[in-house]
């Protein structure tokens, strides 16, 4: 589950009844008739790009449900290194930041910081380590240092305590800053925690307006972006260096029927750290098994 999918449930979708959910993970159980890519039984996934112009769970039903349909050139296999529920949030929130540290300026040794330990800060903070960057987080509070250093940084600032720009610019300077809470203010203030000729990349949704003068961006040169993708290509790639480097989410599972008790938890970050909907859970509840859409 992603809070992306609040935009279906708040009434954005073109057209109603709408299933959400855009983190899909499933069983190939039917092919279409032209369908040369796939086999029956094969575990696939999914993301928010749904192939052919669409958007899964907005502009056609997605994963809260037991089955669904998918364009053939929207998924990706899954490995059998990774379990369903640990797959899930790598098709969105694992692809998201994975793709913007890697599509970024920063190269191996340099400082990169990650504000926000949450769904998507505590993978970015786990890519930035496994990337081999000087990672520090950045969080509010003393409660999160221990597991930030667990996850791979090795700084941790708590915003609570200190100016998080100032701090950096005391490590001497951030060479990309990936803001993964959606806090205006907040993203603001980070610009002058850059390094010279450093990238401030925003993943995190919000309307909020950025608080930016002329001279934020004269003084570094300093780079102010946000990054957007989530193609097959890219998720595909996301899930192999997230297999091969150990990097997992922290999840919470809820079977089907209580996806309105998970939608709530996880958009009230009540969540640790990602909220999984698991069919398997719910038919083991039933003591049944049919291969069906496992989690989403």
């Amino acid at each position: 589950m992603c809070s992306g999918d609040a935009s279906t449930i708040s009434g954005a979708a073109p057209e109603y009844p709408r299933i959400p959910g855009h983190e899909v993970i499933g069983i190939v159980e039917q092919l279409g008739d032209e369908f040369t890519k796939w086999e029956i039984g094969q575990r696939v996934g999914t993301g928010y790009h749904s192939g052919d112009d669409h958007v899964t769970g907005l502009t056609m039903d997605g994963g809260y449900a037991e089955y669904m349909v998918a364009f053939e050139e929207a998924l990706i296999l899954i490995p059998d290194e990774v379990s369903s529920e640990e797959a899930a949030p790598l098709m969105c929130a694992g692809e998201t930041t994975f793709s913007a540290l890697r599509n970024s300026s920063a190269r191996p040794g340099d400082l990169v910081a990650i504000s926000g330990i949450g769904g998507l800060g505590h993978l970015a903070v786990q890519y930035a380590k496994k990337a081999g960057y000087q990672t520090v987080a950045i969080s509010r509070g003393v409660q999160k240092e221990n597991l930030a250093k667990e996850l791979g940084a090795h700084f941790y600032i708590d915003s609570e305590k200190e100016d998080p720009a100032k701090a950096l610019k005391a490590l001497g300077g951030a060479k990309v800053i990936l803001a993964t809470a959606p806090n205006a203010e907040v993203i603001s203030s980070l610009v002058n925690g850059l390094a010279t000729e450093g990238e401030l990349i925003i993943v995190a949704g919000s309307r909020e307006r950025l608080e930016l003068s002329a001279m934020d961006f004269l003084k570094g040169p300093h780079t102010v972006k946000g990054s957007f993708t989530g193609k097959a290509k890219e998720i595909e790639a996301a899930v192999r260096f997230s297999v091969l480097t150990d990097v997992r989410p922290i999840i919470e599972v809820f079977p089907l029927e209580r996806a309105s008790e998970a939608y709530e938890k996880m958009m009230a970050a009540k969540t640790r750290f990602r909220a999984v909907l698991s069919m398997s859970a719910e038919n083991k509840a039933n003591k049944s098994s049919p291969r069906k859409n496992e989690h989403r």
